[in-house]
């Protein structure tokens, strides 16, 4: 068994029993390692110390829990093993700077700590060939785009604290917050039929420690709009990163973040780098899948 295979059947097993008491001894165990040498691997391979890692995951399940307005506070915090409401509610503060009833009140998008998928970090795959990992399809090809592609939408500036790494920050998802205004008055755009939609990073005019985040629907033409702004993705080559999901919220979520993080060792790996800016383009989702493509700009490394 490989050193990360061994880790991420700890992983697996605190998924499991995550509304229980974990004993760190019990994962050493599990992994067939020495508790200080479990310790240390896993802080290595997942970049958190354990104890830190499984409140955090906890708190990405409880944001889900907490939409449920029948259940109290106080029930969800000791199901969840925090002891008290109070201790909940300090770690939950620490985490995205609101109490679990500001949160309760008045959602936000909020980002949330992924379980590590560790295969993605050893396994290279060619281009058109599938992997296939915890439910993840996903595919990396080459692909001419011989005309632009036009999107109208709304777009902000993001600071980069608290946003990056993808799948490993906590706070306010500004990026998420840009989508809801989107969602909200997208039926306003003239839009393509069957169009696409469009979520991009870029750095714009942002200022400093900040990026610009773009969330539009694609359309025939743009059009000067004093509501709306537009976006248009360029003619060029891309390395497309395309993925699937079991469902859209999985989709947006948590495969979006395996996807970017995989293309990045991807690109490294082939010895390229991604070029000013990363496009998310969503087709859209049926009962049995959900899919969607990174359109990657590249440029060979010196």
């Amino acid at each position: 068994m490989h050193a990360w295979e061994a880790i991420q059947k700890t992983l697996d097993y605190i998924e499991e029993h995550i509304t229980e008491e974990i004993e760190i001894e019990e994962l050493a165990d599990t992994a067939s390692l020495s508790l200080f040498y479990y310790q240390r691997l896993f802080s290595r391979l997942v970049k958190k110390p354990v104890r830190e890692y499984i409140k955090m995951r906890r708190m990405a399940i409880v944001l889900e829990v907490l939409q449920n307005k029948n259940k109290r506070i106080l029930d969800i915090a000791l199901e969840y093993g925090f002891g008290s409401h109070e201790t909940f509610t300090r770690g939950f503060k620490e985490l995205y700077g609101m109490t679990p009833e500001q949160y309760r009140e008045k959602p936000i998008s909020l980002n949330r700590f992924d379980k590590p998928d560790l295969l993605l970090g050893y396994t290279l795959i060619d281009e058109g060939v599938p992997l296939i990992s915890e439910g993840l399809v996903l595919e990396m090809n080459r692909r001419l785009l011989k005309e632009p592609i036009y999107f109208v939408g709304f777009f902000d500036y993001v600071p980069n604290a608290g946003q990056l790494p993808v799948g490993e920050s906590t706070g306010v998802d500004v990026p998420g917050e840009i989508w809801r205004r989107f969602h909200q008055e997208k039926a306003l755009i003239a839009r393509k039929a069957n169009g696409r939609e469009i979520g991009v990073a870029y750095l714009g005019d942002a200022p400093t420690g900040c990026f610009t985040y773009f969330a539009g629907a694609e359309v025939e033409e743009v059009i000067e709009d004093e509501h709306f702004q537009s976006w248009q993705l360029p003619a060029r080559e891309y390395i497309v990163c395309g993925f699937e999901a079991s469902d859209f919220q999985e989709l947006v979520t948590v495969a979006l973040n395996k996807a970017i993080k995989y293309s990045g060792l991807w690109l490294e790996k082939h010895n390229l780098t991604m070029d000013a800016f990363s496009p998310e383009i969503y087709y859209g989702s049926t009962p049995e899948v959900s899919y969607m493509e990174l359109y990657i700009p590249f440029i060979k490394k010196q």
